[in-house]
This record gives C-alpha cells, sequence and structure tokens, in this order.
C-alpha cells in the first residue's frame, strides 16, 4: 500500500510542484495522467527517493520514505523521464551493471530481461549505437530486473513505435500483478488497457483518483458526436472542447465533450477514457 498524506514541494523560486496532495493505492497499475506540467514528475521523484518532500509524508507497506530511502530502492524499480547510458557498455553488460547495483547477478535473469524487451538479438552491441527506442526499452528492463515491488515509470513509451508500445503495456499488466505500478503519461491510450486505477493531476493537485470505468460512467451524458463540413470544423474546434475528429467523404465526424447538447443534429455518444479525461478537466477548472 502507497500511502501519501498532505505532500508538498516547494522549490527555492517558492513555486509548487506539488500542493498539499494526500492519495492511497494498492496493488495494480495506477495510470497518473496530466498534462505537462501538471507535477507528474515531481511527485515520481519524491515516491522514488529523488528528492524529498517539503511537507507531509509518503509511505510504503508502513515504510517512512523520506527517512528510510535505502529499505525502499532494495523494493524499488524506476525509470526516469530521461534515462541516460553509458554508451561504451553493450546491452548485456549494461544490464548486468545494473542488476548488480540492484544485488542481482544471475546471468539467467539478464537474459530473460534482454528477450522480454526483444534485446536479446543485439546483446552484444555497445548501447552508444542504439536508437532512442532501444535505449528507452533497456531502461525498462533495468527497472524491472530486480523483480520490484514498486515500480515507477515516467513517460515510458516515448520513442517506442506501436508494436514496442504494447509490448510494454503488457510486460507492465504483468508486473501489476500483486504489485503496484505508477506509469505517468499525459497520453491516455498508453494507460487505458492497462490502469486498474487513475489519477488526474493538475497544478499540482489530485483533481480525479478512480477505476477508469467509474471514470466513464461520471461522464456519461457529457459526449457527443455529429458530422460537420470542413469548414464548420474550424469553428468548432476553437470554441468547443473536441476530444476526436475523423474526416471522411461526408464530412468531419467529431466527437465533443459538453454538459449542454451542441447545436446541429449531435447524439449523445458513450464516453471513452479520453472523453472522460477531458471532462474531469473542464470540470475541474471551472469548480
Amino acid at each position: 500500500m502507497l500511502h501519501l498524506e498532505g505532500v508538498s514541494k516547494r522549490f527555492r523560486g517558492g513555486n509548487y510542484g506539488v500542493r498539499d496532495l494526500s492519495l492511497s493505492i494498492g496493488s495494480g497499475v495506477l495510470g497518473l495522467l496530466g498534462p505537462n506540467g501538471a507535477g507528474k514528475t515531481t511527485l515520481m521523484q519524491m515516491i522514488a527517493t529523488i528528492t524529498r518532500p517539503t511537507a507531509g509524508t509518503i509511505r510504503f507497506d508502513g515504510v517512512d520514505v523520506a527517512r528510510n530511502p535505502n529499505e525502499i530502492r532494495r523494493r524499488l524499480g524506476y525509470l526516469p523521464q530521461d534515462f541516460g547510458v553509458y554508451d561504451n557498455l553493450t546491452a548485456q553488460e549494461f544490464l548486468s551493471y545494473f542488476a548488480a547495483l540492484k544485488g542481482v547477478h544471475s546471468r539467467a535473469r539478464i537474459n530473460e530481461m534482454l528477450e522480454m524487451v526483444n534485446l536479446h538479438n543485439v546483446a552484444k552491441r555497445p548501447v552508444g549505437g542504439f536508437s532512442g527506442g532501444m535505449k528507452q526499452r533497456l531502461g525498462i528492463a533495468q527497472a524491472l530486473v530486480n523483480d520490484p515491488d514498486l515500480v515507477i515509470v515516467d513517460e515510458p513509451t516515448a520513442g517506442l513505435d506501436p508494436e514496442e508500445r504494447v509490448r510494454f503495456r503488457n510486460v507492465l499488466a504483468d508486473a501489476g500483478l500483486g504489485k503496484l505500478v505508477i506509469l505517468s503519461t499525459h497520453i491516455v491510450s498508453d494507460v487505458e488497457s492497462v490502469a486498474t486505477h487513475i489519477a488526474i493531476m493538475n497544478g499540482g493537485s489530485i483533481v480525479a483518483c478512480a477505476t477508469p470505468e467509474e471514470l466513464m460512467r461520471v461522464a456519461e451524458g457529457s459526449v457527443w458526436e455529429l458530422v460537420v463540413p470542413s469548414e464548420r470544423f474550424d469553428e468548432l474546434r476553437r470554441t468547443a472542447r473536441v476530444s476526436s475528429a475523423v474526416r471522411k467523404s461526408d464530412g468531419v465526424h467529431v466527437r465533443i465533450v459538453s454538459g449542454e447538447e451542441p447545436r446541429g443534429g449531435a447524439t449523445a455518444a458513450e464516453p471513452t477514457l479520453e472523453d472522460a479525461f477531458l471532462y474531469t478537466m473542464r470540470e475541474k477548472a471551472a469548480a
């Protein structure tokens, strides 16, 4: 169980990255959604013991993260947003080095992880020649190599192609069985198929935390579909909260998140998680 109570992070300039945040979550995959600058990275750095909160407490299974960072680090797998590599090491050497730091010395485990992220065929190549996506996959492997109880990954799908993104989501879903995985992103599709809970952040605070199904139920009656000509769509995009749009032969098929039925023959639609995210952000901004 991860329990945060009254957590704040205030920087030297006086600005808050996180302000008076409280949250309790058990096992599973927690999708941490929010726009850039919402405070997601700051929050994850505090949970991962990279930085200390200015106020409040963070406990994992009853252990105070700030007071006992080494106890948490032994049970932690962490992939930061900007993951650096040692260019002169091979993929196998690199992963073996990080595994040893975490007390893992099994060659079989190293090979298993390289195969899991589809790097086993290039295990002997220096990572300095890897693409951005390959380096990201290596980062995912080092985060999971010690079979951690708490996994924190910040924008992990950056640089991954569509097939790799699907593979990674499956890995996270498996990792979340009986453990806690926190996945931070501003891309809803990264979490909609794997997250057991969604926490939406904005302005350094949690504005909603619920299961995906609960979030979508709250947005029912506020999502609409309509077809408009291209010239009207440009105006609609400026005045309405458009969640998606597809151009077809009969016009632009638009989904709108609105508390009132739009003019022009709109029909009610079943909310998606992206609709629910936009609805929640709109409602909290209006409150």
